[in-house]
């Protein structure tokens, strides 16, 4: 094979590896652009192919290992908590009938009310007070209050 093609290729890949990581919100292919460009170094050398592919694997792997911790804490999403999360553990009233099979149910709780369902799948009537286990999304998870 003709020894230009492997830094073209090793460029092709960097190029390729930055374009994948301005396309993405999160560090996910930054590591292999750096041991892509790290390879190109010893592809200019005239290295053989496999010295090359020594080089790129090396480079990735440690930059991986050493920066994606700190990479992992500093993108950390971390969680908003909302009004609506104060929902939980409070105790509440069943407006309708709460079924899951029927996929029914809406309980009162701080003054709004909430679609429901039975964390156990029981079948509570209106009037039943309850208390909040967990939210999805606007679906309360409740149980029978003792």
């Amino acid at each position: 094979m003709q020894e230009w093609i492997y830094p073209v290729f090793w460029l092709v890949l960097v190029i390729l590896f930055v374009a994948v990581e301005a396309s993405t919100v999160q560090l996910v292919s930054i590591w292999l652009a750096a041991g892509s460009l790290a390879a190109l170094i010893p592809a200019l050398l005239g290295w053989s192919i496999w010295a090359q592919a020594g080089v790129f694997v090396v480079v990735a792997a440690v930059c991986l290992i050493f920066t994606r911790p700190f990479v992992k804490k500093v993108l950390a999403v971390k969680k908003v908590n909302t009004n609506a999360d104060r929902t939980i553990g409070e105790v509440g009233l069943v407006t309708e009938t709460i079924d899951n099979t029927l996929e029914s149910g809406r309980v009162m709780v701080d003054g709004l009310s909430w679609k429901a369902k039975t964390a156990d799948g029981a079948v509570l009537e209106a009037g039943t007070r309850v208390l909040v286990k967990e939210m999805e999304g606007v679906t309360l998870t409740v149980e029978k209050a003792l």
